[in-house]
Order: structure tokens, then C-alpha cells, then sequence
């Protein structure tokens, strides 16, 4: 572990330039990738969630690094119970499901972690709005493939979309006219 990193990590906050500077390190140096994700997956590290922020700006610029981690990634998923990590946890999911959506990427089993965790996000009550509409976007990519996903989405939308705010009810309003479509 490069001990410099990561006190970086654990010393950064939420700000975009210290995220943008951060995940510059590791996009200019990839050998710093395995440390920044060994923090992340450590859901037990109480500083993992700024290692997801950083990781998920990573990931939007080269989703194809995850290859090789793809197993811990998606074992980790059900792991994450701090919003400030499943949120860039969930965009990262969203990456992931786009990229399979234009080549081989997951496979069956990676894709079936990521729709339960999406799931599991979408429905907890005490989720917050932007992991919600990020696993909503995946699950609907995902039911591009899986017929039965489109239903359990409809009604989860359908039934939760009173519950929210106006950005979570837009997000429901896009995706439920995308499924009719």
C-alpha cells in the first residue's frame, strides 16, 4: 500500500478538484489502482467512501481497468451500507452496464450482483435520491437483456415514485416512458 496515497485518501474531502486530483494520480499512475480499490472494497476502512468518489471518476475515464477486479467489485456490492459509497458505487454499475451494452463485459454472474444490489438501492427507504436514479438507469439497461426486470421496475417506480422528491419523480417519469417505449 503506498502509504502516501493513502493518506491522501483518507486527508481528501468531497470537493471536485481534490476528487479530480486525486483520481489524476491513479489515471497518470495505474499502479496506484490496486491500492485505491483495496480501500474502496474495504467497506470497514472508514475513509472507503472517499476511495469510491475517487474511483468512480477512474472508472467514467477507463471503466475497462475494472476487468480484472470485476469479481471483487461485484462480491463488495452487497457490502456498502454507507450512502456517501453507494452513491459512486452505483454510478460505477451504471458504467459497467453501459459498457456491456456496446461489447462483452460482464458476464452473467457480475450482471446478476450488480441488478440485486440496484435492487436492493432502489428500494431501501432510506436511500438517497442519486443512488436511486443511477440504479434505476442501470436496471433499466439491464432489462434491455432480462425480461423480468421491466415489470418488478414498473411497479417498484410506480409505487414508490409519492414518496419522493420532484428529481426522484423525474427520474421515474423518464424511466417508465422509456420502458412503455
Amino acid at each position: 500500500m503506498n502509504e502516501q496515497f493513502y493518506n491522501s485518501i483518507i486527508n481528501s474531502t468531497a470537493h471536485r478538484p481534490i476528487r479530480d486530483l486525486l483520481s489524476g494520480q491513479v489515471l497518470g499512475n495505474p499502479e496506484l489502482l490496486p491500492d485505491l480499490l483495496h480501500i474502496a472494497f474495504d467497506t470497514k476502512d472508514k475513509s472507503h467512501h472517499k476511495a469510491c468518489w475517487i474511483l468512480e471518476l477512474v472508472m467514467e475515464a477507463k471503466i475497462e481497468w475494472l476487468i480484472p477486479h470485476l469479481d471483487a467489485f461485484c462480491d463488495t456490492l452487497a457490502k456498502y451500507r454507507d450512502e456517501s459509497a453507494i452513491r459512486p458505487i452505483s454510478k460505477i454499475c451504471l458504467f459497467a452496464v453501459t459498457k456491456q451494452q456496446k461489447e462483452p463485459f460482464l458476464s452473467p454472474t457480475h450482471s446478476e450482483q450488480i441488478t440485486e444490489a440496484c435492487f436492493d438501492w432502489l428500494i431501501d427507504p432510506d436511500g438517497k435520491v442519486a443512488a436511486k436514479a443511477y440504479s434505476m438507469r442501470t436496471l433499466y439497461l439491464l432489462g434491455k437483456k432480462e425480461d423480468w426486470i421491466y415489470p418488478e421496475l414498473q411497479r417498484i417506480l410506480s409505487e414508490d415514485s409519492v414518496k419522493h422528491t420532484a428529481a426522484y419523480k423525474g427520474a421515474t417519469k423518464d424511466i417508465l416512458r422509456r420502458i412503455a417505449l
